[in-house]
């Protein structure tokens, strides 16, 4: 038998929970997931939870930022007028002044 998937905490995750979503919302969640870091589970979670999502930056996190920033430049230049995309801008930008100060980034569910 395989060894149990256990969480930081050591806990075992067993249940699972399933919900659907519009094919907009999940491009937006993967959009948050990619920037933030962590995992789709974790981020998921963190946001269920209502726990806050400190962004580290990495090399993964830098990546994502770069694509995002670019896919927003390409599709708007500098007017945005999609709502979903005004938050990943809101977002990008906390992220960038968070590591000019090379400090962490706190961003929140909501």
């Amino acid at each position: 038998m395989s060894a149990k998937n256990l969480d930081q905490k050591g806990r075992l995750r067993s249940k699972i929970i399933s919900f659907r979503m519009s094919p907009e919302e999940n491009k937006l969640l993967d959009r948050k997931v990619l920037l933030s870091g962590y995992t789709k589970q974790d981020y998921i979670i963190s946001c269920i939870l209502n726990k806050e999502i400190a962004v580290y930056g990495n090399p993964y996190v830098f990546r994502s930022l770069h694509d995002e920033l670019v896919r927003i430049i390409e599709i708007h230049g500098v007017n945005i007028a999609d709502e979903d995309d005004e938050e990943m801008v809101e977002w990008a930008l906390k992220m960038v002044l968070a590591m000019r100060k090379k400090a962490k980034t706190d961003l929140f569910s909501r």
